[in-house]
């Protein structure tokens, strides 16, 4: 059910929202940030990488276990949050240079003609200019970490020195703080980190000197009993991590060692900064990649790869202090103004990222490293401070959801269900499985494939090589074996599949070919 019985008594009588009042809505979004990598859902990295922010937010809210993408990407992600829809009702399936199509209905549309003041502020990442909002001003692309140039209204690009993140920041705040007042108002603040290349502001690059990383234990996956494409993939920390780009190790501190592996890309953070910046970054990783020149030749395969993994880590794990550092700025502006009572505050991220699980740094595979995204929310008189729901919630369901908390009708064909019975724990019936498709065209060498989880198990298909892959999460949950074929599945395997092929008549799937559209 979308729409609470609740929600069309109030509108009925002229009242809006599920507590009589349209909430102020702040949705801060980051790009890749993997569960694993916020304190709140506990693991190895916990205590090693605090998020106290993120925690904070949690502790106030519901954080979900169980939330997960439609399709592990970028764009696509945003594409989804937007319009309610799985990628292929919205048409952005993949990074495309066609912009997203903003003539068809979009949350931020419906919010602003429903008396919202609107603004996206960040990383937009859909090739378009946004829609919908009254205020935009968004990274160009990917955007870059240092001194990034930001869009204005007028089309023109204009560069600000700095950090992402915290510029980022600073422009949601300077918003809210310009804000009209006698509206509610819908901000989506989104930052660039902590994708690739992964740049940690200054002030955090020694965050984890002399700090052991956990490593997981599938970096150094074998790929055996699994699809025959999984040893194709160009995303491993050992065979594809750059090593200026991605692991800051600059020929300059090399002192004439020749590394193996790739060296493509050059040094796009480097070559942005300052003079000032350049210094206290060289002060930071020079002394470490000389030493690291000194034993190059000694070193083992596997302890190359170990060191890989830590800089990998500590480099990603720092540009997600600074996300947390923004988590913190605008939560204190929300609750010393005057504001926490009558806002919604949601932190997610478009979907997770490997970190180092199965040797790899990226995302894309229904893996679920990948496949699970954060999604934390506070929403005072409705979410329980310290819950944990154990449902199965998607990124299309993100829409329906703000728009049923703002009193407004969710039209017919959005594919999302809205979560408010679930965040007010009332929910009596919800999914047990969620739909997944992945249309890249062969980037990072990972194929399309689609598949369904439900809270045991995962089936996936790969057209172009006609492969089926299914996993036992309950006995396997880092997916090291596909059991599909394996005759005490067979009944879970018959299942996995007729509920795979209603979902996808249920969401009005393309065809289960190599699609190029």
């Amino acid at each position: 059910m979308r729409r609470s019985i609740l929600t069309v008594i109030l509108t009925g009588l002229g009242v809006s929202g599920v507590l009589g009042k349209k909430p102020n809505i702040l949705f801060i979004f980051s790009d890749d940030h993997a569960h694993r990598a916020i304190s709140a859902y506990g693991g190895d990295l916990a205590k090693v990488a605090p998020t106290p922010h993120i925690d904070r937010l949690a502790a106030s809210g519901a954080i979900f276990e169980n939330s997960f993408c439609g399709n592990s990407i970028c764009g696509p992600s945003r594409a989804s949050i937007l319009t309610g829809k799985h990628s292929h009702k919205n048409g952005f399936m993949r990074n495309q240079r066609k912009g997203l199509d903003q003539t068809q209905w979009t949350l931020p549309k419906a919010l602003q003609g429903a008396g919202y003041e609107t603004a996206v502020i960040g990383k937009w990442h859909l090739v378009s200019n946004p829609v919908g909002f009254d205020y935009w001003e968004v990274l160009p692309g990917q955007g870059q970490y240092y001194n990034p140039d930001f869009i204005q209204m007028d089309g023109k690009l204009k560069r600000f020195e700095g950090y992402a993140t915290d510029l980022t920041t600073d422009k949601a705040l300077e918003w809210l703080k310009g804000r009209k007042g006698d509206q509610p108002f819908f901000l989506m603040c989104q930052h660039k980190a902590p994708h690739r290349d992964f740049a940690p502001a200054l002030r955090h690059l020694s965050a984890f000197n002399g700090v052991e990383i956990p490593e997981p234990a599938s970096l150094f996956d074998d790929y055996q009993n699994r699809s025959v494409t999984l040893k194709n993939n160009e995303m491993e920390i050992d065979r594809h991590f750059h090593w200026a780009y991605d692991a800051k190790v600059r020929k300059e501190h090399r002192g004439g060692v020749k590394f193996s592996g790739p060296d493509g890309y050059g040094t796009p953070v480097y070559s942005r900064m300052t003079d000032e910046q350049r210094k206290k970054w060289d002060a930071h990783f020079e002394p470490e990649n000389r030493a690291l020149a000194e034993n190059y030749e000694k070193m083992t395969p596997k302890e190359i790869v170990k060191w890989k993994y830590q800089r990998y880590m500590k480099n990603y794990l720092g540009t997600v202090k600074a996300v947390d550092d923004s988590v913190g700025r605008l939560l204190d502006y929300v609750d010393q103004n005057g504001l926490a009572d009558n806002t919604i505050v949601i932190y997610a991220s478009d979907q997770g990222f490997y970190l180092g699980e199965h040797g790899w740094y990226d995302k894309r595979w229904m893996f679920e490293q990948s496949l699970k995204m954060p999604f934390v929310i506070r929403w005072p008189g409705v979410t329980k401070a310290g819950s944990k729901p154990k449902e199965m919630i998607q990124n299309i369901d993100y829409a329906p959801t703000l728009l049923e908390a703002a009193g407004v009708e969710v039209p017919k064909d959005i594919q999302g269900d809205s979560m408010v019975s679930v965040l007010k724990g009332e929910a009596k019936e919800w999914r047990k499985s969620i739909y997944y498709s992945y249309y890249e065209l062969g980037i990072h060498n990972v194929p399309q494939h689609f598949g369904v989880r439900t809270e045991t198990h995962k089936l996936f298909y790969l057209p172009k090589t006609k492969e089926w892959q299914m996993f036992d999460l309950v006995n396997d949950p880092e997916e090291m074996k596909s059991v599909y074929g394996e005759e005490k599945y067979s009944k879970v395997q018959r299942e996995l599949k007729k509920e795979f092929e209603r979902l996808r008549e249920v969401y009005e799937a393309p065809p289960l070919e190599v699609s190029r559209k």
